[in-house]
């Protein structure tokens, strides 16, 4: 099977937003079916239903890091503080290498929402080329965290 960066920019490529682009890569891993990963995180691309806020690659992580160590129905509150804290690692490390978690700013600061702002992030191709860096640096942070617990 290929190797989570390379799913994650395939699916990216096949249409689906950057957070559920990363949440359906570890959607196997999670025992979660695909398709419902895929509707789930479908509002959180372009940084929350194009509003440019959170970016979607770190929402697609933060959920998918809520899955494994996140507090359910019958858990100790030391589960949710572990996700907290797990989550701020993920934070951390995502702003360390693009200095911002913020889809606006990460987007060379283009409003998606006009047509002129689409025009330019268009006209630099900051989706294939900003966006494809952060799904794959989501997907990387996300696999070493998952996998340290």
């Amino acid at each position: 099977m290929e190797n989570k960066t390379q799913q994650v920019v395939e699916r990216f490529r096949n249409g689906y937003n950057c957070a559920q682009s990363v949440l359906s890569t570890f959607a196997d891993d999670l025992e979660m079916p695909v398709n419902l990963s895929l509707k789930l995180a479908s509002p959180f691309g372009s940084g929350i239903a194009y509003l440019q806020e959170t970016c979607g690659a770190v929402t697609g992580s933060l959920m998918a890091i809520g899955l494994k160590f996140g507090k359910g129905e019958n858990d100790t509150e030391e589960k949710k503080t572990h996700a907290y804290k797990v989550s701020q690692q993920f934070i951390a490390e995502f702003k360390k290498i693009h200095g911002t978690t913020c889809c606006r700013q990460l987007m060379n600061g283009y409003d998606m929402s006009s047509p002129e702002g689409m025009a330019e992030i268009m006209k630099d191709d900051l989706f294939r080329i900003n966006c494809v860096r952060y799904i794959r640096d989501a997907v990387t942070i996300t696999e070493k965290l998952l996998a340290e617990g």
